[in-house]
């Protein structure tokens, strides 16, 4: 495969960045006016997208980020069932919460507060992340929320039984 131009090159490096097309275009060294064209261009370059596409597979070996495992990050905060992780009268986490269900924790928050001379309150506080929101993701992932859905041939029949007069 014939080897990327220098501008090229900057381009696909840039993309990875944020994976704004436009901007990587600017930052690369094109013209702000015509930067979303070209970046629209570099896009469909079949080089271009070989480099990027070989980066993106890089970085994702290199760092252990793959699609694969972040719907099972997203599964784990979606389909756990909060009492399995917190004792709910102590407001704490339970002692035998596997490790699965506990990457749901979003945070931990104890509060201490005096009352006199050998008491206090303890207010806890434990969050997990928002399942909702994970079931949104991983519903729209696996293509479950799509509005262009076609609703199939509905037949209609009209009857006009009204006499006229």
């Amino acid at each position: 495969m014939a080897k990327l131009t220098p501008k090229q090159t900057s381009f696909a490096e840039e993309y990875l960045i944020d994976l704004n097309a436009t901007q990587a275009a600017i930052r690369a060294g094109y013209s702000p006016k015509s930067a979303e064209a070209e970046a629209s261009r570099q896009l469909r370059n079949v080089k271009v997208k070989a480099a990027v596409a070989n980066a993106i597979a890089e970085r994702s070996k290199r760092t252990g980020v793959s699609q694969d495992r972040i719907i099972l990050e997203l599964a784990k905060i979606a389909l756990v069932n909060a009492i399995d992780v917190i004792n709910m009268d102590e407001a704490t986490i339970r002692g035998d919460a596997n490790r699965e269900d506990t990457a749901a924790i979003a945070s931990v928050k104890v509060k201490i507060i005096p009352t006199g001379k050998d008491g206090a309150i303890i207010e806890r506080e434990v969050k997990v992340y928002d399942k909702i929101r994970a079931l949104e993701l991983l519903g729209k992932h696996l293509g479950m929320f799509k509005d262009d859905r076609p609703l199939g041939n509905v037949n209609i029949q009209i009857i006009d039984n009204i006499p006229n007069k």
